[in-house]
């Protein structure tokens, strides 16, 4: 429904913008207007007003602007409809009553909400029903209680042909009305529609006000193609302009100031059973260009948490080339994207909602995921290559939509290309490439003993001391804690790390910080590193690695330099290939399962033979040890 100003401004006369904002912002009187800390950032002194005379609010600290409408829809979420209607019941003023054509299509619209409700009950029950119990089963198999199935409204579709149409036409609901929500199969080859879903477990799908809109359906044999189905095009449902659980997830979103996207529905539910409400999904597609809209009307920047493997990468990178013409001040992207090719409902199973906060509180924003994505996508050792890498990125940021925005992704990233290229690019490359930490320090990087591990030690302050640490990724970081002059000649190979610890993570970003900032001495390195949690950090690293027999001969202080940079280059390598193994491994898996075909299961074995060969690889390595006045040995 179209609403004339005329009748906008009406509602807005009757309804003060005080008197709407205040049911959420304590405001107090100063001179014409109201004050009140802003309810978009959390403040300690006002900095959002209200001027009833002028009709809006404007809250200083967010740049966030508008009126009574507005600010029903920055707070709630709402739709502009949906803030017109409620305010106008509010202010006593009618809306107009469309003409007979659009009442009766109002009113066809209407009738097909029954019917999509009374199917989503009608699966409910049977789940429930003796027909569901191997539905039941892989419910119990995927960790969901009672509450999640009921919370989620997740049902089964019987594997009978007309189950579903018999059901709604003992209802009384004509078998039009079933076919114009997309629930039976149709067509000029088929002479008796069927029912579309069959077999599957079924995950209704709501519009922002919550009611049933379509249906998505997983198959529940291997052999049933495709894995998801969803409903069709309908009058109601647009696939492309929904994202599933977004109603019930709109309110955490406004509470936690985020929104975390995720790639199914199994994903959106294990996010929702270990504590995060504000998760949404796609419905088996990429992200469009409406669905960001939606999200941005709830947070500024969306979480994208991707499956860590190619696919994930891939899917990334598609969300970053959408967002960068729709780019506004204050509206972007961050990407969480998990480790070892586990997708969130692995992580939640695993390890609880404490590693999925960690991987959460790792994600990283657009545009380090842009400058990376562009730096690792050709090599950079020849002129030649550069300049085309310096044009390529050129032609990148000219999408970007938002002048502003645009002259400040400009700016960044010629300093950034400034450290890679430039004279003293290793210690601007060490600030600039590390993971979160894109800052400015107007110290030019020396902040001393005390601010040089402050990012991190707060991250593993939050982290339990107990937690055992990967053996591997552990020991790269102390042979780099105890030769820190290797670090400038590694800092991207070090900041391309995989490390599923978060406080192997803080290690590295003040491991980091000292090369950033010129000390090479390991005595200098020790004293900075020694005090808070990073030195409790370093402490369990080396009781490990003496409980193990120092194998690791190289790592310790007395080695030489010539010796651990070699071995460290060997582990790094040996690191990287097999966590992509293990991510290829992840994949492998799933194709089979997708479809158990005999190339799809000598990929797999082939995957495993690698992961076993790699796990016990050695370098020969000439005059590795005797520098270190070892006996000269492969490493």
């Amino acid at each position: 429904m179209r609403f004339p100003p005329s009748l906008l401004d009406e509602i807005r006369a009757r309804l003060p913008v005080s008197d709407v904002v205040g049911r959420r912002v304590k405001l107090r009187r100063q001179g014409r207007e109201f004050i009140g800390l802003s309810p978009f950032n959390a403040e300690k002194t006002p900095s959002f007003t209200v001027n009833d005379q002028k009709g809006f609010y404007h809250c200083f600290s967010s740049g966030r602007h508008g009126d009574i409408f507005r600010f029903l829809m920055e707070t709630e979420g709402l739709t502009f409809p949906e803030a017109v209607e409620r305010l106008a019941a509010e202010a006593g003023v009618p809306l107009p009553r469309p003409d007979p054509a659009s009442l009766e299509g109002e009113r066809q619209r209407d009738s097909l909400y029954d019917v999509l409700e009374a199917a989503a009950a009608y699966f409910e029950a049977e789940l429930d029903g003796p027909q569901g119990r191997e539905a039941r089963a892989y419910v119990a198999s995927r960790g969901l209680d009672e509450g999640m199935v009921r919370r989620f409204r997740i049902g089964y579709a019987p594997s009978a042909r007309y189950g579903l149409k018999e059901h709604l036409g003992q209802l009384g609901i004509a078998r039009e009305a079933i076919e114009r929500a997309g629930l039976l199969v149709t067509g000029s080859d088929i002479a008796v529609p069927f029912d579309r879903f069959r077999d599957r477990l079924m995950f209704p799908i709501a519009d922002l006000r919550g009611r049933v809109i379509a249906f998505g359906g997983r198959a529940l044999q291997s052999d049933q193609a495709p894995k998801y189905l969803n409903s069709p095009e309908t009058e109601l449902f647009h696939k492309g302009s929904v994202l599933f659980n977004l109603s019930a997830a709109r309110q955490a979103a406004r509470e936690t100031g985020t929104v975390i996207v995720a790639e199914g529905y199994m994903d959106v539910i294990a996010l929702t059973r270990a504590g995060f409400a504000n998760a949404v999904a796609p419905l088996g597609t990429a992200l469009t260009a409406d669905q960001l809209g939606l999200l941005w009307r709830v947070a500024d920047e969306p979480i994208l948490c991707f499956d860590g493997d190619k696919a994930g990468l891939r899917a990334a990178n598609r969300a970053v080339d959408l967002a960068l013409p729709l780019l506004a001040p204050g509206k972007s992207l961050r990407f969480a994207l998990l480790p070892e090719g586990q997708d969130p409902d692995d992580l939640v199973r695993a390890g609880g909602q404490a590693v999925l906060e960690q991987a959460l509180a790792r994600a990283r924003p657009l545009s380090e995921m842009l400058w990376a994505r562009e730096v690792e996508s050709s090599p950079l050792d020849t002129p030649e290559r550069r300049a085309a890498f310096e044009a390529r990125l050129a032609r990148t940021l000219a999408a970007i939509g938002d002048a502003r925005v645009r002259k400040h992704y400009e700016e960044q990233f010629r300093e950034r290309l400034a450290g890679l290229f430039g004279r003293g690019g290793a210690r601007r490359a060490i600030r600039q490439r590390r993971s979160g930490s894109w800052s400015r320090r107007g110290d030019g990087g020396r902040a001393g003993a005390t601010g040089a591990a402050s990012a991190s030690a707060s991250l593993v302050r939050s982290l339990s001391s107990g937690q055992a640490l990967p053996r591997r990724e552990a020991i790269m970081l102390m042979a780099l804690v105890n030769h820190p002059a290797l670090i400038p000649e590694r800092a991207e190979t070090l900041c391309g790390l995989d490390l599923s610890s978060a406080e192997l993570d803080a290690l590295r970003s003040a491991l980091l910080d000292l090369a950033a900032d010129d000390v090479v001495d390991a005595a200098s390195a020790r004293a900075r590193l020694a005090t808070g949690p990073l030195g409790d950090l370093i402490g369990r690293i080396e009781r490990m690695w003496s409980a193990g027999g120092r194998a690791e001969w190289w790592v310790a202080p007395e080695a030489a330099e010539v010796d651990v940079s070699r071995a460290w280059d060997h582990t790094a390598a040996l690191h990287h290939k097999l966590v992509t193994l293990h991510r290829e491994l992840k994949t492998a898996e799933m194709a089979l399962q997708a479809e158990p075909s005999d190339e799809n299961l000598a990929r797999l074995f082939d995957i495993q033979s690698q992961l076993s060969n790699a796990d016990g690889t050695e370098a020969l390595m000439e005059g590795f040890g005797q520098a270190s006045g070892r006996p000269v040995r492969a490493f």
